[in-house]
């Protein structure tokens, strides 16, 4: 994915950042919301951002 399309994009629940993974490095490749402790998956070079198909994270707190 290009870094500028990068800067641009927020999430689309709460508006932040969001944090890059991709192999090598992290197993998925993917578009992550700390604040809402959700990963967004990247398919084919194409960020898919709807909260239906946005994963929630194992490091979010329990209630």
């Amino acid at each position: 994915m290009e870094t500028r399309l990068l800067e641009l994009l927020v999430c689309p629940i709460c508006k932040g950042p969001l944090e890059h993974r991709r192999p090598p490095v992290d197993e998925r490749h993917e578009l992550v919301c700390h604040a809402d402790h959700l990963a967004f998956p990247v398919r084919d070079g194409i960020p898919v951002m709807l909260e239906s198909e946005a994963r929630p994270l194992s490091d979010a707190p329990t209630p």
